[in-house]
């Protein structure tokens, strides 16, 4: 039998000593040592979180800047290592690891957008944007808010510029509804820039029912809030939105608006006009909404609204509705009637325990 030439034993002893690193010399390349590192401020926060503690700022960031470099390496290895699939499977890693942590990204034409949120206190979600910078692969830009960042891809600007549109949901009221804060954001050259934004409609803030996020339309449902409106109650006034991609200037447009269950809105418009006619004696707003003279001179002008639910008495768009007022520390029932000219007091009653 032929001799192994000297080339066969150098090849053989080299994988034999790669076998017998294995792991240690894949965590020589910097996957693990971060996931590693993910792993122990995992373990911080969860001490921390026994005695009633929080990780510190530094802490968040160093994080994210894990999950930063995990996503920069795999997009300049370029192929099926740049694809958002593959991307989401390691982000799924630093998930389970984490627990809890809600990490997810999105392809955005040539940018990759990733929307993070590790905790539940301020300042830590963010939705970071990924792409190439003087020819490699880098982080663009960061946005922080307050909430659960979801992204959803939008149509191209004019200049065909890549948008997208986050999602920043917020807790849930407890009456099927939550804050929301909808932004369209567009590349600008090496950065990325917020174009759109409902906080710059609803300055008071947004508290949305339901949302739908398609490429070039939103469709949103909300609260709207109003004299008359008390949380928690059934069949009141909400609005709800539409607003599409303008070809012109590549931001979103709003082309309608619709209201459900108005009628709500319209009656408590006559009870604040009521409820002021009487203190200040306007006796012609007075016999406007309250037709029936003998009823106009039983009302006191100390009476006022209760921060309590209406009763319709006739089906989803009632015609007779009693409304829960009180003049001091006695309760009035005010049953209002929908006419041809609007809500009319006919009704007017104490209380009695």
């Amino acid at each position: 039998m032929d001799r192994p030439s000297r080339e066969l034993l150098t090849v053989a002893l080299v994988l034999a000593a790669l076998a017998g690193l294995g792991g240690a010399a894949v965590g020589a390349a910097g996957v693990p040592d971060r996931l590693d590192r993910f792993r122990e401020l995992a373990l911080a926060r969860q001490a921390r979180a026994q005695t009633g503690g929080e990780l510190t700022a530094d802490a968040y960031r160093e994080m994210y800047a894990l999950l930063d470099e995990e996503i920069v390496e795999s997009l300049a290895s370029g192929g099926p290592f740049a694809s958002p699939g593959f991307l989401q499977e390691r982000l799924d890693a630093f998930g389970d690891v984490w627990g809890g942590a809600l990490l997810g990204v999105v392809g955005v034409d040539r940018l990759v957008v990733g929307a993070f949120r590790l905790a539940d206190a301020p300042g830590v979600s963010t939705v970071r944007v990924y792409g190439r910078l003087r020819g490699e692969a880098a982080l663009l830009a960061t946005i922080h808010r307050e909430g659960q960042p979801v992204v959803y891809p939008a149509a191209p600007a004019p200049d065909g510029a890549p948008q997208f549109v986050t999602a920043w949901e917020g807790a849930s009221s407890g009456r099927g509804t939550r804050a929301l804060r909808l932004e369209l954001a567009r590349q600008a050259g090496d950065s990325v820039r917020v174009v759109w934004s409902t906080a710059e409609l609803f300055p008071q803030g947004l508290v949305a029912r339901s949302y739908t996020v398609r490429p070039k339309e939103i469709r949103v449902r909300y609260e709207l809030r109003y004299p008359g409106w008390t949380p928690g109650c059934d069949a009141q006034t909400e609005g709800e939105d539409v607003y599409r991609l303008a070809t012109d200037t590549g931001v979103f447009a709003r082309p309608t608006r619709t209201y459900h269950q108005p009628w709500h809105q319209e009656l408590h418009a006559a009870v604040w006009r009521l409820l002021e006619a009487l203190g200040v004696g306007d006796e012609a707003t007075l016999a406007a909404l309250v037709p029936d003279a003998r009823l106009r001179r039983r009302l006191p002008p100390e009476l006022r609204a209760e921060p309590a639910c209406d009763a319709p008495e006739d089906g989803p768009t009632p015609r007779t509705v009693s409304v829960p007022a009180s003049e001091g520390r006695t309760p009035w029932e005010l049953v209002f009637r929908r006419t041809a000219d609007g809500w009319r007091l006919t009704r007017a009653t104490q209380v009695l325990p």
